[in-house]
């Protein structure tokens, strides 16, 4: 289960629009806080942590689908 788990999880990751995906790794990942990420990307926290939960919401839509 966990190697079909981890399989779906990496599609679900690929299905993300690049800034979502680039803030989800960043944050999931590399566990940077918003703060670094938005000296780094030019974005506002506010519009990373909007991008990170849809990234999340995506993910959990698209696992649920498939397991």
């Amino acid at each position: 289960m966990e190697m079909k788990l981890k399989y779906y999880f990496k599609k679900a990751l690929l299905t993300l629009p690049e800034k979502q995906r680039i803030v989800f790794n960043l944050k999931y990942f590399q566990e940077m806080k918003y703060e670094d990420m938005s000296e780094i990307l030019g974005t506002s926290i506010g519009a990373l942590k909007a991008s990170y939960h849809h990234a999340v919401k995506k993910i959990e839509n698209f696992l649920k689908e498939y397991l």
